[in-house]
């Protein structure tokens, strides 16, 4: 059997040298070239015996880049393993390799033993179809960042996933972008040009919740006095993003059920059966396999979502990513306000990192809006940082809570306090407080989404703005 030749394209020597030995000490033949167009040339002028079985090219190099390299190497060869190497592995690099006809995605900096152990599992798949043609890359990837090793295998795994008609399950803690995920899943798809339409299952009343997946014919309950088109409907040919799928009903997981099994349904109080070509994108924060031990999700409804699995890690896993998260909201922040944004000190970052976020990047995000605002300066330093993260909301004016198994002590100081001075409406006025704090913090934490907010206290939505109503003052 003849040894496998394997070129290399890459603008950095020491990338060249370091891969090709590694490669030879392997067995492979191997070929080195500095840019595109040499390599073009060679494999013009090759005979048979000469072509490549493998090709590594890096992304960024001077003159065509590794992309228009791979595009044009599928038209001569469109059988040739390619690999594409690159230092930015955010989700539109991964995607526009795969797009293009990539087998696998390699960041740097990469583990040799790892680099070879890719070129063996990708000569042994030859003959296996490479990822599907897509459409067109989408814009940057928002708040979707880091350079960390969980990221970058994220990115490298929704640049694949994004080609496939394939369901994907979003997993992860509250706060950690779960839907970003899913707009880039959708942006980087062939689906691109067709509609995303998201949905937050927890959000939307029990009652409610089948007219807004699968709409209402005019008339099918009381207030219903015209057509209303579902969210599939909306998404047809696109992608629907159901959040916190984990709160379904069960009754409704069964219709949902239906639609991804046939991808057809009546409209509430409808006759005529619509069908839809929809890819579902589906997340939680919850175990679905203990909600379906306890007989709260249907198993068969969790196989046809998750035939894709896409766990984000939370942000104390991803530290070396703060920074740059920080930075990003920080300058956020400036443009809402019109101002130059605030430059974060050394200790400011290092204190961000040992910071444990409970609440992922949502936590991160809230708390630079708050320095964007309550900072002086122009750059803001560890003791800002350390005292917004600090920063607790009091009860009632008294002392305040520290802790989360705290607060109930706070709460018997602050009511010594009041019945020593003789206060008469001490119950009033607590429940009140009570309400306004427990209200606030979960708007701040759902970011401002009142119906969500309801929904994950257990309370109605119209309840909750009826609480945070102001006040009118007596007299």
């Amino acid at each position: 059997m003849s040894t496998a030749r394997i070129w290399i394209v890459d603008d950095d020597r020491s990338v060249r040298f370091v891969l090709a030995t590694a490669l030879r000490d392997a067995g492979y033949e191997v070929e080195q070239f500095e840019g595109s167009d040499s390599a073009l040339r060679a494999l013009a002028e090759a005979d048979a015996a000469a072509l490549p079985s493998l090709l590594f090219t890096d992304v960024r190099m001077p003159g065509d880049d590794g992309l228009v390299l791979l595009e044009r190497l599928k038209s001569r060869m469109p059988d040739l393993p390619v690999v594409v190497m690159s230092a930015y592995t955010d989700v539109a690099s991964t995607a526009g390799a795969f797009r293009g006809g990539a087998r696998e995605f390699l960041s740097k900096p990469f583990d040799l033993d790892e680099a070879v152990a890719l070129a063996a599992r990708t000569l042994a798949a030859v003959g296996e179809p490479a990822a599907a043609q897509a459409g067109p890359t989408g814009d940057a990837d928002g708040l979707l960042v880091g350079s960390s090793a969980p990221m970058r295998e994220l990115f490298r795994a929704i640049g694949r996933l994004a080609q496939a008609p394939l369901s994907v399950l979003v997993t992860g803690e509250t706060g950690t972008g779960k839907e970003l995920v899913a707009r880039a899943l959708h942006r980087e798809s062939p689906r691109a040009r067709k509609p995303f339409v998201a949905l937050n299952t927890a959000a939307i009343p029990a009652e409610l919740l089948e007219s807004e997946l699968f709409g209402h014919e005019a008339g099918a309950f009381t207030g219903a006095t015209r057509r209303h088109q579902g969210r599939f409907e909306q998404a047809d040919g696109g992608t629907l993003f159901l959040d916190e799928i984990g709160d379904m009903p069960l009754p409704l997981q069964t219709r949902l059920l239906r639609v991804l099994a046939e991808g057809e349904f009546f409209r509430v109080g409808g006759r005529e059966l619509i069908r839809v070509d929809v890819r579902v994108v589906a997340a939680t924060h919850q175990d679905l396999e203990q909600r379906v031990a306890d007989g709260r999700f249907r198993a068969d409804l969790l196989h046809r979502l998750d035939v894709v699995r896409l766990q984000l890690p939370p942000l104390r896993e991803r530290s070396g990513d703060v920074r740059e998260l920080a930075e990003r909201f920080l300058a956020g922040a400036a443009k809402r306000f019109g101002t130059a944004p605030k430059r974060l000190r050394p200790e400011a970052v290092e204190r961000m990192r040992a910071h444990n976020w409970p609440g992922n990047v949502r936590e991160l995000e809230n708390l630079c809006w708050r320095l964007a605002v309550f900072s002086a300066g122009d750059s803001i330093g560890g003791d800002e940082v350390q005292a917004a993260l600090g920063r607790r909301r009091h009860v009632a004016g008294g002392t305040p809570a520290t802790t989360d198994s705290g607060w109930t002590g706070a709460l018997q100081h602050w009511v010594r306090n009041r019945l020593e001075a003789g206060d008469p409406s001490i119950h009033a006025e607590a429940l009140e407080q009570f309400d306004r704090v427990l209200l606030e913090t979960a708007l701040e934490h759902t970011g401002g989404r009142r119906a969500e907010a309801a929904a994950r206290l257990g309370v109605g939505r119209n309840t909750l703005s009826r609480k945070l109503k102001p006040k009118r003052p007596r007299g």
